[in-house]
């Protein structure tokens, strides 16, 4: 394992930003794996320093294929970690909206450019993200449709699901889209978790990675098989959103398996306590995503339900 700073950024209210990389193995470039680019995203974080500690041990068996590198990048907006701030703290920017980058541009597509600079060229790019919404998932693998994607490389991950996105606008400044454009296999990891670390899921996108890795030629490893991924238009996700704002009671959760008409969670006065909403699943099917904040706002996603098939 080789530890570098692959850039620093000079700000001006705090000591400079460093971005530290880990690197595998030697040779072509074979996979980036970026982990926390939200100052919220300690789950994306973790999972990374679990993958550092998993390939320095299959580093030293001797695991890592001849002419194959590996670099992790486990958190790259740590100063807006440190404030507790999603974004980047000085100006409530997305550096996740800023990609390719700029060098001369504001701080965060600056930040954008010189990553990008850095794992880019690389045959396989895997980041770790988070929803605009906070709330727990499936794991899952997504990928965008830009006619570049390959979405029989995201069933290796073994993971129980694959959601291609149809990318918007504000799509095309994202790290995987751009990666995707630049000639990369890009794929975007989502955990259980985003705030807060929760192990299991961890593990689970960990095992996915190494899965992944073993089974493009980049890593010799023997490993669970996984799930036999079901692919997903994101389309075909149901959204249901709230009537009333109010307090959140989370009745069921990601993976639970609901019927037509039956009560997922309650919309509570947050004064009186009494019921203002019964949320109902619209259809029946495995709920993919939960919301988890104990308020939640009127016209709001409270839950995404995949539909059964029949």
């Amino acid at each position: 394992m080789k530890q570098e700073t692959l850039f620093t950024l000079d700000t001006p209210y705090r000591q400079s930003l460093a971005v530290t990389g880990f690197r595998f193995g030697q040779g072509s470039k074979s996979c980036a794996i970026v982990g926390a680019l939200r100052g919220n995203e300690v789950q994306q974080m973790y999972v990374c320093s679990q993958l550092v500690q998993a390939l320095k041990k299959l580093e030293a068996q001797g695991a890592i294929n001849s002419n194959r590198e590996i670099l992790v990048v486990p958190s790259v907006n740590h100063f807006s970690m440190n404030v507790g701030s999603r974004f980047w703290a000085m100006d409530n920017t997305d550096i996740n909206r800023m990609f390719p980058g700029y060098d001369q541009g504001e701080t965060t597509q600056r930040i954008a450019g010189s990553l990008f600079k850095s794992v880019q060229d690389y045959e396989y790019g895997i980041h770790f993200a988070s929803f605009y919404i906070p709330g727990d998932f499936v794991p899952h693998v997504r990928i965008m449709h830009t006619g570049y994607e390959n979405a029989s490389l995201a069933n290796l991950f073994g993971l129980p699901y694959v959601v291609v996105r149809n990318p918007k606008p504000i799509d095309t400044t994202t790290l995987n889209y751009n990666w995707q454009i630049w000639g990369t296999n890009a794929f975007s990891v989502y955990t259980r978790e985003t705030d807060a670390i929760d192990p299991a899921s961890a593990q689970m996108a960990v095992s996915a990675v190494l899965r992944f890795l073993s089974r493009v030629g980049v890593l010799h490893y023997q490993c669970h098989n996984g799930y036999m991924a079901s692919t997903l238009q994101e389309e075909e996700l149901a959204n249901v959103l709230t009537t009333q704002g109010g307090l959140f009671h989370r009745l069921k959760g990601p993976g639970d398996v609901v019927e037509y008409g039956q009560p997922m969670g309650l919309v509570l006065d947050p004064l009186t306590g009494e019921e203002k909403e019964q949320i109902l699943a619209p259809t029946s099917g495995t709920i993919f995503f939960a919301a988890k904040n104990p308020l939640i706002t009127q016209h709001t996603i409270a839950f995404r339900v995949i539909r059964r098939m029949h």
